[in-house]
């Protein structure tokens, strides 16, 4: 609700309201206009013309505001622009990259902008539904291997770029763990669950599936993880207790 008074706002005396749909608030307008159009001098007539043009788009104005009505005013604010995603510059730099690091053939591709994230890879690599990418570059013999069993493996971990990031084979040593008791990371437990020995896999790890990062761990920042891993063999594992000493013997 709105009010527009009339009262001292012109010099003439008798103003009638006008008829129609906003004839109680657009009396300014018409009686400027009325008031006006009896002087005789053409400087005070253009004047007043003037005067009721600025009054009527003041009013229209007011009425579209009160009335809760958005009038159509022209924006002049400046609208950020987004970059393209240019998919093809951002893979041959990956490419680029990953050449220089001498990665093995067939390793998947990174195209990041931001924390978007798109895996290229050839089709004989299968995504499943949890996010991770697997590759059986050589299919194993025998069972699988189970909660509380001890998988025998050698491993090289890779960064997006194609940058080795960790390795049994430079270690000189494979590594031993015992599945079901969060030794490793989600995704790589569960590539490796399915796989049987002599079996070689590569593993492409999202970040959802990998290990925590923040500045008291090894990553810094959530990208996907590649693992080239070989399965060497699995073990049973008993408790042996012996007086007031227990620990696993895994054979």
């Amino acid at each position: 609700m709105f009010s527009i008074s009339t009262r001292n706002s012109f010099p003439c005396n008798n103003i009638l309201p006008v008829p129609g749909p906003f004839s109680a608030k657009n009396r300014i307008f018409s009686a400027s206009f009325s008031c006006h159009s009896l002087q005789s001098n053409g400087e005070q007539t253009k004047s007043s013309l003037n005067f009721e043009e600025s009054i009527g788009r003041r009013f229209v104005l007011f009425f579209l505001i009160g009335s809760r009505v958005s009038p159509a005013l022209p924006s002049f604010g400046k609208t950020k622009k987004q970059s393209p995603y240019d998919e093809k510059r951002l893979l041959e730099q990956n490419k680029r990259i990953q050449r220089e690091n001498n990665v093995p053939d067939e390793f998947p591709n990174f195209v990041r902008e931001g924390f978007e994230v798109k895996v290229v890879t050839p089709d004989n690599y299968v995504k499943r539904d949890s996010g991770l990418v697997l590759w059986d570059i050589e299919v194993g013999k025998g069972d699988c291997p189970k909660d509380g069993q001890q998988v025998t493996f050698h491993y090289v971990g890779y960064n997006e770029a194609g940058r080795r990031i960790d390795s049994t084979y430079l270690q000189g040593s494979p590594a031993k763990v015992r599945l079901g008791n969060n030794a490793l990371i989600p995704g790589f437990e569960e590539g490796i669950r399915d796989m049987k020995p002599g079996g070689k896999r590569r593993m492409i790890i999202p970040p959802e599936l990998g290990p925590p990062v923040g500045p008291s761990t090894f990553f810094s920042a959530k990208q996907f993880e590649v693992f080239d891993v070989e399965l060497l063999s699995i073990q049973d594992c008993t408790r042996r207790t012996i007086g007031f000493y227990s620990d696993v013997v895994c054979s």
